[in-house]
């Protein structure tokens, strides 16, 4: 299935980098200042990824020190890359085969970009109802899964994709809508 955007359309263009020498603290407070879940690292031109998952499940869960422990005890080396001109569909399905939910670019070897499913949602909202299906939800029986109060998503009244809807009457709804 092919809808009709490239990966190119929806991609982050400068994903955020830092260096294999750098502490998880600098790490995690890089991901915070930029208000991103996964930061590059380029060695030697080998890829290397590194989530805020990682911090916590292979670092400061484990009792590593985060001031001293650097990101090379924790990154990934990036083994699923998009195509430039793929259709964002199959991107998906990689990210949704592996189980992963950043994915880096590439164009004629080099790495231009990264696409996460938040650049999806925001260029293809109605791509949300497909995820759901793909994406197994851990312990989905006991998630309370229509009682948050405010999150991003896609508002049900105009279908577009912000950062904050809230639940009205049991619809998901932006702040334009909630005004007018």
């Amino acid at each position: 299935m092919k809808i009709g955007y490239k990966v190119c359309d929806a991609m982050t263009k400068n994903p955020v980098m830092v260096g294999k020498d750098d502490s998880l603290m600098k790490c995690a407070n890089v991901m915070k200042d930029n208000h991103v879940g996964a930061l590059i690292i380029n060695d030697n031109e080998v890829l290397y990824i590194v989530t805020e998952q990682d911090i916590v499940r292979k670092g400061v869960s484990l009792g590593l020190d985060p001031e001293k422990e650097i990101v090379s005890e924790v990154m990934m080396k990036i083994k699923h890359t998009a195509e430039l001109q793929q259709d964002i569909f199959e991107a998906l399905v990689i990210m949704k085969d592996h189980n992963i939910r950043h994915l880096p670019v590439i164009d004629s070897g080099k790495m231009v970009g990264l696409l996460t499913l938040k650049d999806v949602l925001k260029i293809e909202p109605q791509l949300f109802d497909l995820l759901v299906e793909k994406f197994e939800l851990k312990e989905e029986e006991r998630k309370p899964i229509h009682s948050v109060k405010e999150k991003e998503g896609v508002c049900n009244l105009c279908g577009n994709y912000s950062e904050k809807v809230i639940e009205k009457d049991n619809v998901l709804v932006c702040s334009d809508c909630v005004k007018s």
